[in-house]
């Protein structure tokens, strides 16, 4: 599409006011967001992103309306799933439930800007070199296989080696204050964990980029497209966090999924590449006569691939287990975990949550006795957070 550079403005300009809305009204007062307001935010943003297509849809063409609903889709499940990570890091740092919204918003911002560094710059390499595609196919169908392979949380944890470097080279309490960066400890001013974990969030969101930014110019080459589909697909992300905390597990196929959408993207980046060649050593630089996926195909085999994942995920016996089993260890040591939040109706939600996931561990245990594993781990867990239930009687119901 011919875009105006007025209408770049008012984009940006868009998007920027919709993050400010979100920090000032949402975010700056600490606070466990409820799933009525984290549901109601989710669909706002949704909604956004869709008026947004449909509006791509009537001023750019059928084209570029399918271009954008397809990277639109991809993006936002490449999303959902960088979310499994960000819980990961949060559980190590132990970030506090009220402040994890900050966390998760610097995490958007910054990844909303170094994408669009990663897309600027794919648009520059695409237009000068045509075997770009080559590499960003490649480094697509690499994703793919490492996204088979079962995901080391060594890699995400607080305990990584860029964080042990980081907290060598920093003065770091041991403590939150709040939601605060700095503090005072013994009256030498010091970092909080809060900054390590953006630092962490931060990181993490460059190496996603390096696998949707190669996915989305897979699609399309209209950077106005990649742009805004990426965008509106990290909008509303900090909601979508909490209203899918308890199902994150339950997507156990998610990843197969995902790895099944990079892989067909790589392959039509391959014949892309292959169509508009001119590296000289691929025969002898001449462009090679192959089938190339069209964008209707694309968007079909998308929503046909998640909407299968999904479906298989939450009807699968195993991901009902996992779900159960992974949510009651996270809330046994949640209510365990002093510092985990200081808001009492906070505490007794995870407690019952807690309650409700051991009832659905008895009956899947009676219904599939031979695949549900409760090690003795997870059973002294339970136990001792009933145990500190039943000494704080101010938590109880």
């Amino acid at each position: 599409m011919d875009v105006p550079s007025w209408v770049w403005g008012l984009t940006i300009a868009a998007i920027g006011a919709l993050l400010a809305f979100d920090f000032f009204f949402h975010v700056r007062k600490a606070h466990v967001p409820t799933l009525g307001e984290a549901a109601r935010w989710s669909a706002f943003y949704v909604g956004v992103a869709i008026l947004f297509g449909l509006g791509v849809l009537v001023l750019g063409g059928g084209d570029a309306g399918q271009e954008y609903f397809a990277g639109y889709i991809t993006e936002k499940a490449l999303s959902v799933d960088n979310l499994f990570v960000f819980l990961i890091i949060m559980a190590s740092f132990r970030v506090p439930r009220e402040d994890q919204q900050k966390v998760l918003l610097f995490g958007i911002v910054f990844a909303l800007i170094a994408r669009s560094g990663f897309i600027f710059l794919g648009a520059a390499l695409i237009n000068s070199f045509a075997w770009v595609f080559y590499l960003f196919g490649l480094v697509l169908l690499m994703t793919a296989g490492s996204m088979l392979r079962k995901e080391n949380e060594e890699e995400h944890s607080a305990d990584n080696f860029v964080i042990r470097i980081a907290r060598r080279v920093f003065h770091t309490s041991e403590h939150y204050d709040g939601d605060k960066l700095f503090t005072v400890v013994d009256g030498r001013r010091v970092l909080t964990p809060m900054l390590l974990v953006m630092v962490a969030i931060g990181g993490t969101d460059i190496l996603f980029a390096l696998d949707s930014i190669p996915a989305i110019f897979g699609l399309t080459q209209d950077v106005f497209i990649v742009f805004t589909a990426t965008a509106f697909s990290l909008m509303g992300l900090r909601q979508l966090f909490f209203l899918i905390d308890g199902l994150l597990d339950r997507l156990i196929y998610l990843s197969y999924g995902l790895a099944a959408i990079l892989g067909f993207i790589g392959v039509k980046l391959v014949l892309h590449a292959l169509h508009e060649n001119n590296v000289p050593f691929i025969n002898g630089g001449e462009h090679v006569d192959v089938v190339e996926v069209s964008t209707p195909v694309s968007l079909s085999v998308i929503v046909g691939v998640l909407t299968v994942t999904v479906i298989a995920s939450l009807v699968s016996p195993a991901g009902k287990i996992q779900n159960a089993v992974m949510s009651a260890r996270r809330h046994a040591g949640l209510y365990l975990d002093l510092e985990y939040t200081a808001d009492l109706s906070e505490r007794e939600r995870v407690y019952a949550e807690l309650v409700e996931e051991e009832r659905d561990i008895r009956a899947l245990a009676a219904r599939y006795p031979d695949k549900v594993v409760v090690d003795e781990g997870l059973e002294e867990l339970i136990a001792s957070a009933h145990s500190a239930h039943r000494e704080h009687p101010a938590t109880s119901t």
